[in-house]
């Protein structure tokens, strides 16, 4: 069992994880055209770029529902921090090779830092459930 220390920070790191992608997702989805114009310096003309990449931003809405769930019980939904883990590992290493290859403008490494600090309160999170010999399995 965690800790009542420990259960309130991880239960604040998972409403302010659903919060980071309610942000996301409502300047993504909702005004998805002036997001990618701000992150890549390039219009968003197609109409299937348009509905992939705020398809993409849809995606980050549904994990903001996901990690209320976590917030409000970390014990019983470690399924949707293994997912919203890799997913945000995998989005952050994509958006960071864009920024790379200069694809995407600097404002996309708040994109990149944010995730990979939610990666390590994660992992910070595991650690928890471990110390406190949890089966997540």
């Amino acid at each position: 069992m965690l800790n009542a220390k420990e259960e309130k920070l991880i239960k604040y790191i998972f409403l302010l994880a659903a919060l980071w992608n309610l942000i996301g997702a409502f300047f993504g989805y909702f005004n998805t055209a002036y997001t990618f114009q701000g992150i890549f310096g390039r219009e968003l003309s197609d109409s299937l770029y348009f509905q992939i990449y705020q398809g993409t931003w849809g995606t980050t809405f549904v994990y903001f529902f996901g990690y209320l769930l976590v917030a409000h019980n970390p014990v019983k939904h470690v399924g949707i921090v293994i997912v919203g883990g890799i997913g945000k590992f995998a989005f952050a290493l994509k958006e960071m090779e864009f920024y790379l290859s200069g694809i995407a403008h600097p404002y996309i490494l708040i994109i990149v830092v944010g995730d990979f600090i939610f990666l390590l309160l994660f992992a910070y999170y595991f650690f928890c459930l471990y110390k406190a010999k949890i089966n997540i399995l």
